[in-house]
């Protein structure tokens, strides 16, 4: 497997959960154990479930924790836009973070395509 830090996917999943924290510190007081909570929570998965599965032996194993971080990126987007809705985020705060996740989006699934099918191979025994 890949080093992570070497991977799109997990550069753009990085980018994304700094940019949402940031972006959670903004959001009102009353909110901060809730919506900006959870979209922090959610943001931090995305690279970190990357980061742990690209350590993983099999391609079985990496694959499951892409699938947990494209759930955690679809979390995110939902929260985005929830959070846009409720006047939380300036237009032009949501465009910018939701291209970002648009981006992570691209490169995680690109990778979950590429190991996905690494994984449906039969593990070579040596």
């Amino acid at each position: 497997m890949p080093p992570y830090r070497n991977l799109k996917a997990w550069e753009h999943a990085r980018r994304l959960a700094v940019e949402c924290a940031k972006a959670a510190r903004r959001f009102p007081d009353y909110e901060q154990d809730g919506l900006a909570g959870q979209l922090r929570r959610a943001a931090y998965s995305v690279p970190i479930n990357i980061a742990e599965g690209s350590a993983k032996k099999n391609s079985r194993d990496y694959k499951r924790f892409l699938d947990v971080s494209a759930g955690s990126l679809a979390e995110v987007e939902t929260i985005l836009g929830i959070a846009a809705e409720l006047g939380y985020l300036a237009p032009a705060d949501y465009k910018r973070l939701e291209d970002v996740a648009t981006e992570t989006s691209k490169t995680l699934f690109g990778l979950l395509r590429k190991i996905g099918a690494a994984a449906t191979r039969p593990e070579k025994r040596t």
